[in-house]
């Protein structure tokens, strides 16, 4: 079935760059809306950045300037660009493909996570 893996997490200095990649399995990947969301101990997940399967792209305010998100449909491969970090980046960030199924359930997968850890 459907496979979502993360890759490129690691260990990072503060004002250092890190560029996270997520490789889907099947087909359909340009259909999809792809998302990067984060969640730290202690603290809910959140929404980092998505983008649609036309190429527009969202992110939270706390990283606006600092992250890119972008795919290649060719490769069915997401990467969020992550630029600048902070310590309060740390987290384990989670790869998420999603899309409306008409006449079915939607499309909704999630990848394992990869842990991401910025020092100060």
């Amino acid at each position: 079935q459907v496979q979502l893996v993360e890759s490129g997490g690691g260990l990072v200095q503060a004002g250092g760059s890190l560029r996270l990649s997520c490789a889907a399995s099947g087909s359909g990947f340009s259909l999809n809306a792809m998302y990067w969301h984060r969640q730290a101990p202690g603290k809910q997940r959140e929404l980092v950045a998505g983008i649609s399967s036309g190429g527009f792209t969202t992110y939270v305010d706390s990283v606006k300037g600092r992250f890119t998100i972008s795919r290649d449909n060719t490769k069915n491969t997401v990467y969020l660009e992550m630029n600048s970090l902070k310590p309060e980046d740390t987290a384990v960030y989670y790869c998420h493909a999603y899309r409306v199924r008409v006449g079915g359930s939607p499309y909704d997968y999630w990848g394992q996570g990869t842990q991401v850890t910025v020092s100060s």
